[in-house]
């Protein structure tokens, strides 16, 4: 049992992870970006993320706005 309940852990834990990137942006467009951020109170990486999401969403859009739908 105690097996069990660590495995769903682990599996609960890994469909909640997220991966890490660095990413570079000319300083004007990570200006706007801040700005963005400030104007709807949340962090720049909301902002990026929910960027990418969209851009996923338009570009693929039998696979949605998230990549776990791709998978």
């Amino acid at each position: 049992m105690r097996e069990k309940m660590e495995t769903e852990k682990k599996i609960k834990a890994q469909s909640t992870a997220q991966v890490r990137a660095t990413i570079s942006f000319p300083p004007d467009v990570y200006e706007t970006l801040e700005i963005i951020a400030k104007q709807n109170k949340v962090s720049l990486a909301w902002v990026v993320r929910d960027a990418v999401e969209k851009y996923v969403s338009d570009k693929w859009p039998l696979f949605g706005a998230t990549s776990k739908d791709v998978a």
